[in-house]
């Protein structure tokens, strides 16, 4: 006869898991916030910013592919050693990248 699977046991470890990887992600988007000054914002504009953001993905998707080559630049720029995590970059110069990788005061005006 087959042993019986301990499934609650493997319910609760998954949940324990789920809950880890979703403080992880929480703790990295703001890290994240930290490191591209973006903390300097007010929450409404940081708000308005991420969401027009999120409005033009929808719209325009090869803007997604302009802000994840800037953002790449962003992280090898970032990937000196002993570089990250010093300040909260609030007035570094981020690297040169083409101005298309700014987002629009509004979520009405496309980028260029």
């Amino acid at each position: 006869m087959r042993k019986p699977v301990a499934l609650d046991g493997q319910i609760k470890a998954l949940q324990e898991k789920a809950l880890a990887l979703k403080d992880r992600q929480k703790t990295q988007l703001g890290e994240l916030v930290l490191a591209t000054g973006a903390d300097a914002l007010s929450l409404e504009a940081l708000a308005g910013a991420l969401l027009a953001a999120v409005k033009q993905a929808a719209e325009k998707p090869e803007a997604v592919a302009r802000w994840a080559e800037a953002g790449e630049a962003f992280f090898r720029s970032d990937s000196k050693p002993g570089t990250r995590g010093k300040g909260n970059g609030v007035g570094d110069t981020p690297p040169a990248t083409p101005s298309h990788s700014t987002l629009p005061a509004t979520g009405d005006s496309p980028a260029p």
